[in-house]
């Protein structure tokens, strides 16, 4: 009976120290079950086509696999809904229910960091924002590789300008970009872009210009005329947010340039004359850099308090290749875009970096390709 009695203890002391290993917000969640309790938080709604709707597609993914259990709550995107932002950050995490509390964008870094600072035990997943890295060891930052998806846009785009076989493409090769502020980030997309499209044309010209917002489209409409009128520009890649679209509306108005998008699919959020001169977006995969970690998690490597930057090996980023580029893509031009992703790939092509860059070379290069 003593010896009955004893096994019985130690059963139910192996029973409570599983119990205490399986809730949420632990170092290492116990994953034996095969899923993890998950809250996607967003700041918007679902249907924007872009990177809320990419991250839901990865969270599915994951639950359809039997890999997680998850929760989405929308919480608007309006200026309104801000402080439900916070008041549902706040909840989710008090509430201790959930493994891991996934959040997005620029707009949610000052919420989250001042939550997570309260529920240290708690694990959060913020993604495209590096405003607070390292501050909190309760938070992964996923930023991605906008050098290297500059790099594939800015192949396909120097391919397309010498192919005259195509309407508005002239025989001067010059591009356009629209950037949003002028900063490492956004320069990060630049930097590859110019590099890609000299690799297939040395003598290309990139005309360059920045809105200093996100939101005003009048500027970058302004902008896309000015290149398209003044330099023959024949493609104009907007890296602005929002604001970018005004030159896809000046590529459209004057029936001369075409528009590439970015981060997400434009061809999809566009209307139907925007997104017939839309011929590629670089993209950020927010859905698949999720199911990523969720990989890197199972396998025991775990990024708390740390920045993790995905690019094209990890599925973080790459390029629409269907649709209008399918359509108008020469097999010489799919062709170089597909070798320049190889060479990433392989480490033969290393796409330097504007990021914590102090050596003006991007500067320098922007100034030398100037129509």
């Amino acid at each position: 009976m003593k010896k009955l009695s004893a096994l019985f203890l130690v059963l139910a002391m192996l029973l409570s120290l599983a119990a205490c290993a399986g809730k949420g917000g632990a170092e290492t969640p116990d994953n034996s079950e095969g899923t993890y309790k998950v809250c996607n938080l967003v700041n918007g709604n679902l249907g924007d086509k872009s990177f809320f709707d990419s991250a839901e597609s990865g969270l599915a993914a994951l639950q359809a696999d039997g890999r997680i259990e998850y929760t989405t709550i929308e919480m608007g995107g309006t200026d309104e809904d801000q402080p439900r932002w916070l008041e549902t950050l706040y909840e989710v995490s008090e509430g201790g229910g959930y493994d891991l509390i996934v959040c997005g964008t620029y707009q949610m870094p000052d919420y989250l960091k001042e939550v997570a600072e309260k529920f240290p035990e708690q694990k959060y997943l913020i993604y495209d924002d590096t405003t607070y890295v390292g501050d909190c060891a309760n938070v992964v930052n996923v930023s991605f590789k906008q050098n290297d998806m500059g790099y594939l846009v800015g192949v396909f785009a120097g391919s397309m300008t010498t192919d005259t076989g195509v309407a508005n493409m002239n025989e001067d090769a010059v591009l356009g970009f629209v950037g949003g502020i002028d900063s490492p980030v956004i320069n990060d997309f630049l930097y590859g872009f110019i590099l890609g499209a000299q690799s297939v044309n040395p003598d290309v010209k990139v005309d360059t210009r920045y809105t200093n917002d996100y939101v005003d489209t009048a500027i970058a409409k302004e902008y896309g005329f000015s290149m398209i009128n003044d330099n023959k520009c024949d493609i104009i890649w907007g890296v602005a947010g929002n604001a970018g679209n005004g030159a896809a509306e000046a590529a459209l108005e004057t029936g001369k340039a075409w528009f590439i998008g970015v981060d997400s699919d434009q061809e999809l959020t566009f209307s139907a004359d925007l997104a017939a001169i839309t011929l590629t977006s670089g993209l950020k995969n927010i859905g698949d850099s999720l199911v990523w970690f969720f990989d890197e998690w199972d396998a025991g490597r775990t990024y708390w308090g740390q920045e993790i930057n995905l690019g094209i090996a990890e599925g973080g980023v790459g390029i629409v290749t269907d649709k209008n580029f399918a359509t108008y893509a020469s097999a010489d031009t799919v062709a170089a875009v597909e070798s320049a992703m190889a060479s990433i790939l392989d480490g033969s092509v290393v796409v330097p970096s504007a990021i914590s860059d102090t050596s003006g070379a991007l500067e320098t290069l922007r100034e030398s390709v100037r129509p």
